[in-house]
């Protein structure tokens, strides 16, 4: 799997408004974080959801304008790691550290 990075409000619009027409993935991972390292090292090697489901990694401790933008946006409470599935333009699934698991996403497809 290819993770998209979000490293922009912008780049961040762009997976909102692509969550349109396919469920899209944004992870919030800190790097700082060895519960986060784990939490994105099983998500991606777990990852067997269809090319249809385009994953976004964000990088929290660089981009925190767009983390904060997420929170405002979706409406969820801020947490690290984070997983959030994304279908037009709201939240309908999101989970926090172990209980992370991209298999979940299969029930939104």
């Amino acid at each position: 799997m290819d993770w998209e990075t979000l490293d922009s409000t912008e780049s961040l619009q762009a997976a909102l408004d692509a969550s349109h027409k396919q469920v899209v993935v944004l992870f919030k991972h800190s790097t700082r974080c060895s519960v986060s390292r784990m939490a994105l090292k099983m998500t991606t090697n777990a990852w067997d959801l269809p090319d249809s489901v385009r994953p976004f990694l964000l990088d929290l401790l660089a981009h925190r304008d767009v983390s904060q933008r997420i929170t405002d946006t979706l409406k969820i409470h801020h947490e690290s790691p984070q997983m959030l599935v994304i279908q037009n333009g709201e939240c309908i699934h999101h989970a926090n550290h172990s209980y992370i698991d991209p298999t979940a996403v299969k029930a939104y497809l």
